[in-house]
Formats: C-alpha cells, sequence, structure tokens
C-alpha cells in the first residue's frame, strides 16, 4: 500500500523521533526477535498510526506517555482503540514507565 506523500513523511517523522520507551521495545521487536513475528513501527491504519503493528497477529502495542492519563486523551484512546477493534485489530498498551522498569514484564504480557 502506498501512503499518500504527507502521511509517509508524518510516518518518517514519528521514527525519527521516537521516544526512550519505543526504542527500548523496538529493539526487542524488531528482526522478528520476538517469537519470530513481524513487526514494524508507526504504521497508518486508516487515519491512525499504529506504535508497532504485527500485522499477521493483528496486533497493535502502543507505548503511551504520562499525557495519555488525562481525560481526554483517555477518551481519544477508548475511541481510536475501538476503533481499530472493530477493523480487527487488538491493541495492547503499556505506559513508557512499564516498559523502562519491566520490559521482561511487557514482553510476557504479549505473549
Amino acid at each position: 500500500m502506498t501512503l499518500e506523500p504527507e502521511k509517509l513523511a508524518f510516518a518518517r517523522n514519528l521514527r525519527r523521533t521516537q521516544s526512550e520507551a519505543e526504542s527500548i521495545l523496538w529493539t526487542q521487536l524488531r528482526n522478528r526477535r520476538f517469537h519470530d513475528l513481524k513487526f514494524r513501527r508507526q504504521v497508518s491504519i486508516g487515519r491512525f498510526f499504529a506504535d508497532f503493528l504485527c500485522e499477521t497477529e493483528k496486533l497493535i502495542i502502543e507505548v503511551d506517555g504520562w499525557q495519555h492519563n488525562e481525560d481526554t486523551a483517555l477518551k481519544y484512546d477508548a475511541n481510536r482503540d475501538a476503533e481499530l477493534n472493530a477493523l480487527g485489530y487488538r491493541v495492547v498498551r503499556f505506559s513508557s514507565k512499564y516498559v523502562h522498569q519491566e520490559l521482561s514484564r511487557v514482553l510476557y504480557d504479549l505473549e
């Protein structure tokens, strides 16, 4: 699938400016390191971008910073997840803090 130029530029920027927690998790997911599953990062799905996507498992992994704890963000995330669920995806969210402090548990939680 070919992305529109502005979406492609946006995805590239997200990849370049990923958070430290996203970088830590990406190290574990890339190159089929996690259960030989193919993950991609900052993937466009409809009107959203998924932090990490495994298409064969229809699994989206989101790494959320502190701002996702605010009421408006919680509502937005709930609506976003519902829309992605309706498309057949399972969305799993981890806080950046959890990725930093409990990476082995994050990976265990994904199994």
